[in-house]
């Protein structure tokens, strides 16, 4: 883990959240919200439904924290929450997702030396792109995006091959 010591402070406030503990709560919120609200605006592509889908998830995060049983799989359990919900308002809607990775407010987006990047990201297909985006964004492990996903580790390699040599491939043709 990057940061060892908040990765274990989250399993800490977990473990009182679901004790019943409103102030721990609390702070498990606050620490999360903008990572899965940007991850939710990622995947939905507009901002109002992003907050819309964070609110879902944060509805179904409450209603399941006492069913969780290993606080360690919090990070992949609420990406999975998040992910199910902005894939149902996508379907609700009917809409592509058509995110666009700069319009995302600075305090959540992850610095990038190049925006032609950011670009040839947002024509990848949608399972390609979320893959990529939970790995190297949110800083998922595989076993974590599969978790996420609800896919085995397996496809998570495959689509995380394939999302990075259609990458290279855009990223070639782009320098033409």
């Amino acid at each position: 883990m990057a940061n060892e010591q908040a990765y274990i402070e989250d399993q800490l406030l977990v473990i009182d959240a679901q004790e019943g503990d409103g102030e721990a709560m609390e702070k498990l919120v606050a620490r999360w919200q903008k990572r899965l609200w940007g991850h939710a605006y990622r995947l939905t592509g507009e901002p109002e439904a992003a907050w819309e889908v964070t609110q879902q998830a944060w509805l179904g995060i409450i209603k399941g924290l006492r069913k969780l049983d290993d606080p360690v799989r919090f990070r992949a359990w609420a990406y999975r929450i998040t992910t199910h919900k902005a894939v149902d308002w996508i379907r609700k809607n009917k809409r592509e997702p058509k995110a666009r990775i700069e319009d995302i407010p600075e305090q959540v987006q992850r610095e990038q030396k190049d925006m032609g990047l950011k670009e040839l990201l947002e024509r990848l297909e949608f399972k390609k792109r979320i893959v990529l985006i939970l790995y190297y964004f949110e800083q998922l492990s595989v076993s974590e995006i599969g978790a996420a996903l609800r896919i085995p580790q397996g496809t998570v390699k495959s689509r995380l091959y394939k999302a990075r040599k259609e990458l290279k491939a855009l990223w070639l043709q782009s320098g033409d």
